[in-house]
């Protein structure tokens, strides 16, 4: 462990920074599935919904740099593509 006072703080940081980032990731998978479960139900508004909210979390990470952008842009194609195909 770190003894000096800027190591200790930039610990902290990494410390919460790796919390959120995990929390960022959960949330990713927990709105992609649920807009993969609503695309397999005939209910296409609560399926665009659920894409739309998926694309935004998606988006949203990239921005803060959890994921990066190239791999969000891809997820959130390979979703729309999945959610087209039953259209």
């Amino acid at each position: 462990m770190a003894n000096h006072k800027q190591a200790l703080k930039r610990h902290r940081q990494s410390v919460e920074a790796h919390a959120r980032n995990i929390h960022y990731k959960s949330m990713v998978r927990t709105f992609v599935k649920k807009a993969l479960a609503q695309q397999a139900t005939p209910e296409a508004p609560a399926a665009v919904a659920a894409f739309r909210k998926a694309e935004s979390v998606v988006m949203h990470a990239a921005s803060k740099g959890v994921i990066p952008r190239k791999r969000a842009a891809r997820k959130v194609s390979r979703l729309a593509r999945r959610m087209h195909q039953t259209a």
